[in-house]
């Protein structure tokens, strides 16, 4: 498994992305696409289904992909996997889509990267009644305090939308959750994670070094403990 080094900026979730000195990145796959893990240094991968691009038609040839994949030494977590009430095929299709892979990441004991748009109420639901036995990473996170507490009483981890969290507006979130379970990405944007860094390590009162070694912390907890 490619891990990243104590003084690296961790990137937990980004797309089209490759090796850089001082960065550890987190490719995510999607099943859809032609690249497949590799070994790059640098580098660690997640792979799932997206909910914008499974149908009735393909989800079961889709599943069958992330099987393949799941236990490559260099898949972190199964996903992004999730729930969108904007696009995507009926929600019947969504669950059981998202089930599968919750059911294949409890059995390589892998974290979920969860993607979800206004479907928080599902989620929750689903993560009820699934029992899942290894922790979920909801990306790309731009809520309230209300609804972040909530789902990190679930034991899950956030991770913050690139363009929100660098907004003065998100200081009072960062300010107040737990920052060991917090993460911070990119996700495919032109963004550079050292910005994201900047940010909130000003918003926490925090050294550059010590915001790393904090998410460093969060990656060693989540991924290789």
């Amino acid at each position: 498994m490619n891990r990243p080094e104590s003084d690296d900026y961790i990137d937990i979730h980004n797309h089209g992305t490759h090796g850089r000195p001082g960065y550890f990145q987190v490719e995510n796959l999607m099943t859809h696409e032609s690249r497949i893990p590799d070994d790059e240094d640098g580098l660690a991968f997640t792979i799932g289904i997206h909910p914008w691009f499974q149908t009735a038609e393909n989800f079961h040839q889709q599943i069958c992909i992330v099987r393949q994949y799941a236990d490559h030494q260099n898949v972190i977590a199964i996903g992004e996997t999730g729930f969108d009430r904007l696009k995507g095929p009926e929600f019947s299709i969504q669950r059981t889509v998202f089930a599968e892979q919750v059911r294949i990441a409890d059995d390589v004991s892998k974290p979920v990267v969860i993607h979800c748009v206004r479907a928080w109420d599902e989620l929750l639901s689903e993560h009820r009644k699934l029992r899942p036995s290894t922790p979920w990473l909801v990306h790309g996170f731009r809520g309230k305090k209300e609804l972040a507490m909530q789902l990190i009483s679930k034991g899950m981890y956030l991770s913050f939308w690139f363009d929100f969290i660098v907004k003065p507006e998100s200081t009072l979130l960062i300010k107040n959750l737990p920052i060991e379970k917090i993460f911070l990405e990119t996700d495919g944007s032109s963004t550079d994670i050292r910005t994201i860094y900047e940010k909130v390590a000003s918003d926490l009162h925090l050294s550059m070094d010590e915001l790393k070694s904090k998410i460093f912390s969060n990656f060693k907890k989540l991924f290789i403990n």
